[in-house]
């Protein structure tokens, strides 16, 4: 799943295809006051700017991500994120 950036995260580009957790901790509103699925964590990889002023907070979730962890109903949502690593292990394989 993917997500934008806003200008603190994105650096220029350096965020890009980096990939974060990020969990549902709460809602913004009382139109949706328990928002956080029975899933409330999913892993996004950063593959967008999200310029100000339409960023309205640190990451923006594609639709499949948001409704993943949230009620897409609750339009915004409080979380917690963290970025994480993902270790590819390469072997060379030759056939003779």
């Amino acid at each position: 799943m993917i997500a934008a950036a806003n200008q603190d995260l994105w650096q220029d580009g350096e965020a890009c295809g980096k990939n974060f957790q990020v969990t549902c901790t709460g809602a913004t509103n009382q139109g949706v006051p328990h928002p956080c699925t029975d899933t409330p964590t999913v892993n996004v990889m950063i593959t967008d700017f999200c310029p100000p002023p339409g960023c309205k907070g640190d990451l923006d979730l594609s639709h499949e991500a948001f409704s993943t962890i949230a009620d897409p109903r609750a339009g915004g949502i409080k979380i917690s994120y963290q970025q994480y690593v993902i270790n590819y292990l390469f072997i060379d394989s030759f056939f003779f």
